[in-house]
């Protein structure tokens, strides 16, 4: 089963349950799905439904950011809810650790030693880490790596 068809019973799933929260985040991932479809005039497979789901992640942090920002913790908390759900149909991300070892392994082999470089360094490692990891930690983490060389 693909990941869009899991995606079409879960949104059955909440329905009969009457997760009323559930659904309405699985609804709206199904329309941005639908959106992407008509887009690429194809069907969509994981890769593409993944990158749809992380790029609908994406907006919800964004939202996050600002609703903790604006004290409101209501809306805060919803979207942190709506975070918790998209998150199920993404693979696991790599841990700090083995991030840290392959981000190093990555700027070696590239040798990449100039904080100057960082833009480089992080579409170097992003590129080989495609969709295991988020391009906010690996920046992050090659920041840390680079300044403390």
């Amino acid at each position: 089963m693909t990941l869009y068809e899991q995606i079409k019973e879960d949104i059955k799933t909440a329905m009969k349950a009457r997760d009323a929260e559930t659904l309405s985040v699985l609804r709206l991932l199904f329309s941005s799905l639908k959106n992407k479809t008509i887009d690429l005039k194809k069907d969509l497979d994981d890769a593409e439904v993944m990158a749809t789901i992380k790029s609908d992640m994406k907006k919800l942090n964004d939202a996050l950011k600002d609703f903790t920002e604006g004290a409101r913790d209501d809306l805060a908390e919803q979207a942190r809810a709506e975070i918790a759900i998209l998150k199920e149909y993404l693979p696991e991300e790599m841990g700090d650790e083995e991030l840290e070892k392959k981000v190093k392994d990555i700027l070696d082999r590239e040798e990449i030693k100039d904080v100057a470089k960082i833009g480089m360094a992080i579409g170097t490692v992003m590129k080989e880490l495609a969709g295991a990891v988020d391009g906010n930690r690996v920046r992050e983490k090659i920041e840390a790596l680079l300044k403390s060389e």
